[in-house]
């Protein structure tokens, strides 16, 4: 049958059972949204507030289910107020599909009224990206475009569309998605060998620990770490990104790993003797010093992307692959153990050196509302957050169960992130409650979204940690520039309460840690509209523990 290419485009769309799609329209992207409003029965659109807003929803759809999340925008600057969140998505490994309309092929080139070289701008950020100037090339690379989107390490795609070729007719033939073709990950550059000498390596080790990153989660292998874990008795800390792959109260868990994990955790990576990191590329925040990072141990890094292996520190036993795969692979020959030393260790760093703060019954603390948030959900909300102190609050005093529980920027640390990624998780899993962990200075960047949340009666919860200030770089200033606080105070007098109910949410101000659960509670019966808890808390209160940019793990400061 012939259809127009914007039809093309949304028959692919439900070819790839996509329901859900975040946008905002435009004159490159019109005949797009006709043929939008013609499936609007099959496709739900929504309507963001701003470009980035439909990138980041798109991102938090995608973390929420593991499915690909899908964005829409026209041409010139609609294109690009996409690149923030694509870039997002690019860095944490996130599955999605940008597509944005183009001015038409013969005005290619001639700086048209809104033409950007969209391609040339996203080509670092994405895995692979398009434009399409012929319409009987459109379906397959609409195709290809999700393939490559779910296929190995996941990421975002691009794909631009000519506006002649959105309005051009082809002869269209539908295609089923081969479901299969995306975990067909291969393991042929690992030899028999390469598995014997990693099993010995993990029986023989005295101190072996796992760091669990997102690529765990995002492989389906939580339960074969748990399994190796358990079995072995090896201490498991996680990246930020891998929040969730590991439960975060089992007494194995060390908790969160560098420049702000626990102090049981960087010890346990200066002092173990194997070093097995699954799923994770050695981040500078998790290395710090590249010259001191686990100065005892061998590495093993387990990891589908080839790329990443050995490129931020040496790695003695690599094995490159599908991560469940080669974890189902070790444990065949795992030597079963329990109660060694190195646990006794462990479980005393545990207790000596835990996650603390001054409690107070008259200030309000960050700390205790994550954990107030984290009881009175009973653990089971999905928490997003934006970039900042915050952030790291939330990755410390939330226990998380479940992978894709934990959304959050982490690799670009993207302020403005959150709110965005709570609608699309929301819209994602409506059986979820779901808590955007902010600060004033990430929210009001994109505060225009609530909007969204209001429009489609979202009933998300943000909890705005309002300092009045950029938290973490105030805390950087204080503690390495002499407390030369520059362009960190943001009093700006604005009553974010107030600002959510003109938005048409319910605004709650708690100052108090009495009003806390109230205030909580009173968020959690909402189920029609977006509630905006704006804690005021102090200026000074700082992310511990932390190490310095440079330092040592071991060089961990606690207060």
């Amino acid at each position: 049958m012939k259809l127009s290419g914007a039809d093309v485009i949304i028959e692919c769309l439900k070819e790839q059972g996509v329901d859900t799609v975040f946008g905002y329209p435009g004159g490159q992207a019109i005949i797009i949204y006709d043929a939008l409003y013609r499936a609007r029965n099959e496709i739900r659109h929504i309507l963001t507030s701003h470009e980035q807003g439909a990138s980041h929803a798109a991102d938090g759809y995608a973390r929420a289910t593991g499915k690909v999340g899908v964005c829409i925008a026209t041409s010139g600057p609609g294109a690009t107020n996409l690149v923030t969140g694509i870039a997002t998505a690019y860095m944490d490994s996130v599955p999605m599909v940008a597509i944005t309309g183009q001015v038409p092929t013969a005005l290619l080139g001639k700086d048209s009224f809104q033409e950007v070289d969209i391609t040339g701008i996203t080509m670092p950020v994405t895995k692979h990206n398009f434009i399409v100037k012929d319409v009987t090339k459109l379906a397959q690379t609409i195709r290809r475009a999700f393939s490559i989107a779910k296929e190995g390490r996941p990421g975002p795609v691009l794909v631009d569309v000519c506006k002649d070729v959105t309005g051009a007719e082809v002869e269209y033939i539908p295609q089923k998605p081969d479901k299969d073709e995306y975990r067909s990950i291969k393991l042929t550059e690992i030899t028999t060998d390469d598995f014997e000498l990693a099993i010995q390596a993990i029986n023989e080790a005295k101190r072996p620990l796992l760091l669990s990153g997102a690529g765990v989660g995002i492989a389906g292998a939580e339960s074969e770490i748990s399994e190796l874990a358990e079995n072995a008795s090896i201490p498991v800390c996680t990246s930020l990104m891998g929040m969730g792959t590991f439960p975060g109260t089992h007494p194995l868990y060390t908790g969160m790993v560098g420049m702000h994990g626990t102090k049981a955790s960087n010890y346990a990576v200066h002092s173990c003797d194997l070093l097995i990191v699954v799923g994770s590329r050695f981040s500078d925040r998790i290395v710090s010093n590249v010259s001191t990072f686990a100065p005892e141990a061998k590495i093993m890094h387990i990891d589908v992307d080839p790329a990443e292996v050995g490129k931020n520190v040496r790695v003695d036993y690599p094995l490159v692959g599908d991560i469940k795969r080669i974890l189902k692979t070790l444990l065949k020959g795992l030597v079963y153990k329990k109660d060694t030393d190195w646990i006794k260790k462990i479980l005393e760093w545990k207790e000596k050196y835990p996650l603390k703060y001054q409690k107070s019954d008259t200030i309000l603390k960050p700390q205790y509302i994550i954990e107030r948030i984290h009881e009175l959900t009973k653990g089971d909300a999905i928490i997003t957050t934006e970039v900042g102190q915050h952030q790291m609050w939330a990755a410390q005093y939330f226990k998380y169960s479940r992978f894709r529980q934990f959304i959050s920027s982490g690799g670009l640390g993207t302020m403005g992130y959150g709110l965005g990624a709570c609608i699309g998780a929301q819209l994602a899993r409506p059986d979820k409650k779901i808590i955007n962990i902010a600060g004033d200075g990430s929210f009001r960047m994109n505060c225009s979204e609530l909007a969204t949340a209001v429009e489609y009666k979202l009933p998300i919860i943000i909890a705005l940690f309002n300092n009045k200030s950029l938290g973490m770089v105030r805390q950087w200033q204080e503690l390495f520039f002499g407390g030369r606080f520059s362009q960190t105070s943001i009093d700006r007098g604005t009553d974010f309460a107030a600002l959510a109910e003109a938005f048409g949410a319910k605004g709650i101000n708690v100052n108090h840690p009495e009003q806390v659960d109230k205030a909580i509670s009173s968020a959690l019966s909402e189920t029609y509209r977006p509630v905006l808890l704006n804690f005021e808390i102090d200026k000074d209160d700082k992310v511990f523990p932390i190490v310095p940019a440079g330092a040592g793990l071991n060089e961990v400061i606690d207060c």
